[in-house]
């Protein structure tokens, strides 16, 4: 092969590519760290919504100490919904991390890890998607509680 058909990448160049792909994950890791603070958010209101009940419950009658229990477990099959949703989107954040790292070390080893890094990168996808769909499970949850009460 001519010499003139060899392109030459300097160190400071193949660091550059390095850096330019790995910042498109970076914002996806930006997005879901704002999905984990509704998701927190969520938790804590579902928390105090909890204690709330309880506490109107040592006060009440026995009827309405009923009804608290039953409030309690939902807001208690609220809560588990929430800390799966937290957990896989956590999960989905190191994944991506993962997926970051792989793809920065790649680039400047220049190595091709595409094997690694796709099947990472779908399992990140897919733990978002599951976390999503928990989230949109409790808000429907939640709506259908208020729908009760009105």
């Amino acid at each position: 092969m001519p010499l003139s058909n060899l392109q030459v990448v300097s160190p400071v160049e193949g660091l550059a590519k390095a850096i330019q792909l790995s910042v498109a994950p970076v914002f996806l890791l930006a997005g879901i760290s704002g999905l984990l603070g509704v998701l927190s958010n969520r938790l804590a209101r579902i928390i105090d919504r909890g204690r709330q009940i309880q506490d109107q419950a040592r006060d009440a009658s026995v009827a309405i100490s009923r009804e608290a229990r039953q409030e309690l477990q939902l807001q208690k099959r609220r809560m588990g919904l929430m800390l799966k949703a937290i957990e896989l989107a956590t999960f989905t954040i190191l994944l991506v991390s993962l997926v970051v790292a792989i793809v920065f070390v790649s680039a400047v080893a220049r190595i091709d890890l595409a094997l690694l890094v796709v099947p990472l990168f779908v399992l990140a996808m897919l733990c978002l998607m599951v976390a999503v769909v928990l989230f949109l499970r409790e808000v429907q949850i939640a709506t259908s509680q208020i729908r009760r009460w009105f």
